[in-house]
């Protein structure tokens, strides 16, 4: 059975991977040409990250799904554990992140532009790696067990919570506040050539489009 919170985590375990991916891609581009990256850019793409996944999308998979699979196995709550501590390390990640951004951005006209670039660029391989796999193991570890064990209310209770998540970038509106954040990231992707191809490669879908003029 296809559940709703599935679908929902799934197809938001696809973006954020081609979220990530991208960025790192965007950044090789730019480092093979020798230019400096949109700075705007990567800030709203990595505000995004904070705002959606790390701040909806992981909170539920941690105080919903996680505690209705624990007891069912010592290797599971194992498992469960060490995705608990994975998204707590995340939040701290994203911030040592966004704060690299922030000194490769304000550093970028002086001598120390190389040292941070090369900074910025490694937490952001080591940031992309770590939820790629994260994200792997949830998928082939974890949602299998959940479909094997939780019961219908169960599932009804997580199915009402996931379907909450408005992530504009999975096709949704987005809220009045969000549309210029967004029009940033997806107009960055559009212009940024392969870039822009691979991120609508790696969902399988069209990237979402706002109008200049709402």
């Amino acid at each position: 059975m296809n559940h709703s919170s599935l679908i929902v985590i799934r197809h938001e375990h696809q973006f954020l991977s081609a979220m990530l991916r991208s960025i790192t891609l965007l950044l090789r581009e730019h480092r093979r040409h020798n230019t400096l990256p949109d700075f705007d850019a990567l800030q709203a793409m990595l505000f995004y990250v904070d705002e959606f996944p790390e701040k909806l999308h992981h909170p539920k998979e941690s105080q919903l799904l996680f505690p209705k699979l624990r007891g069912r196995s010592e290797r599971t709550d194992a498992v469960i554990d060490r995705l608990d501590r994975e998204h707590a390390q995340g939040e701290h990640a994203i911030r040592e992140l966004e704060h690299a951004l922030l000194g490769f951005r304000v550093m970028s006209g002086t001598v120390q532009c190389e040292a941070r670039r090369d900074n910025f660029e490694r937490l952001m391989r080591q940031y992309a790696d770590f939820y790629l796999q994260h994200m792997r193991v949830e998928e082939t570890e974890i949602l299998p067990l959940a479909e094997s064990v939780l019961s219908a209310g169960e599932w009804a209770e997580l199915d009402a919570a996931f379907l909450a998540n408005r992530d504009p970038l999975t096709g949704y509106e987005a809220d009045e506040p969000y549309k210029p954040l967004f029009r940033t990231i997806v107009g960055a992707l559009q212009h940024s050539g392969n870039v822009g191809s691979v991120l609508e490669a790696f969902t399988g879908t069209a990237q979402p489009t706002f109008s200049p003029n709402r």
